[in-house]
């Protein structure tokens, strides 16, 4: 008899403003599952379908989730999700040329009691996300860990390379 086993990692719940934002939200994604955590992807406004937006937090507020955010211009999505919900909420932007980056204010500046935390690269997004699941879940906070002393390995491999007048 054959047991199969999936052990259980929370869930990432990536909510976009716009399918604009998909090419954004993929990045995160990808570092997501590199650690084995599911990952759904969804889009909802919160300016034009909020009822929509809340939907969706109801859908998933009875899991071990966490929710990212992507939305760029007036970010109203993520203090939206945020003040819906009791879960954690990242904000992550996709950085804007048009405006040179001042549509990221709507990210930072929040209402009183409203407090995504933001993070701006695709990378940390999905980093925070599993940090903050990991205080659940032990093997995340190995996955992490692995991961750390990767990122350690390749600095010093530079340096060294660096000192021996490879690069």
């Amino acid at each position: 008899m054959i047991l199969y086993f999936i052990m259980e990692k929370g869930k990432v719940i990536v909510i976009m403003g716009s399918k604009a934002d998909i090419e954004w939200a993929k990045k995160i994604k990808e570092v997501i599952e590199k650690f084995e955590v599911e990952v759904v992807m969804r889009i909802a406004s919160a300016h034009k379908v909020p009822l929509k937006v809340l939907e969706i937090i109801k859908e998933y507020e009875k899991e071990d989730v966490v929710f990212i955010t992507v939305a760029g211009r007036s970010n109203a999505l993520s203090g939206f999700v945020d003040a819906n919900t009791s879960k954690p909420v990242i904000a992550c932007p996709p950085y804007s040329d048009k405006f040179a980056g001042v549509d990221i204010f709507s990210s930072l500046r929040m209402p009183s009691g409203v407090a995504p935390l933001v993070t701006l690269e695709p990378e940390l997004a999905g980093i925070s996300a599993i940090k903050i699941l990991s205080l659940k879940y032990p093997i995340l906070r190995e996955k992490i860990k692995e991961y750390q002393k990767k990122m350690k390995e390749e600095i010093e491999q530079q340096d060294m390379e660096i000192r021996n007048g490879k690069c």
